[in-house]
């Protein structure tokens, strides 16, 4: 009970940080072989191995998205700190290239060794993504347009 209590309130510090754009922090807390999965086939999308390519997705995510802000609306944790599974439920807003708001919703499974996160999967509304991602190519932001990194 007090483990999970502890990894909730990690995890609530993660998405704050994420917020915050203070990446290099966020990757202080994944080990060095993390996968990250993000769905959709767009810029953000697609599947990474290694810190390093999650940092360049990081990157990313902040250039073309600076306004992005996710609202954790539940965490449940599950498991020993050798094998912890993590899922955040949660609502992220921002806006267009026009100014109107940027919606989306989603569920992160994350999973954690002796408290590293070894992988990360985010399910959102890839369409939604997809979207924000043709509004940011119509503005002339080639990098939207872009493939997945990997």
């Amino acid at each position: 009970m007090l483990y999970g209590s502890i990894v909730k309130r990690l995890t609530l510090r993660m998405f704050d940080l994420v917020n915050a754009q203070e990446y290099d922090t966020v990757m202080e807390n994944c080990s060095p072989d993390v996968t990250h999965q993000f769905g959709g086939h767009h810029a953000l999308g697609g599947k990474r191995y290694g810190a390093a390519a999650l940092r360049r997705w990081f990157d990313r995510l902040g250039r073309l998205v600076p306004s992005l802000q996710l609202h954790v609306q539940e965490i449940w944790v599950k498991g020993p700190p050798w094998n912890t599974v993590v899922v955040a439920r949660w609502i992220g807003d921002g806006t267009f290239p026009d100014g109107s708001p940027y919606e989306n919703h989603g569920v992160h499974i994350i999973h954690i060794r002796w408290g590293k996160v070894t992988s990360l999967d985010a399910n959102e509304d890839s369409e939604v993504v997809a979207k924000l991602m043709n509004a940011l190519v119509a503005t002339g932001v080639e990098e939207a347009g872009n493939p997945p990194l990997t």
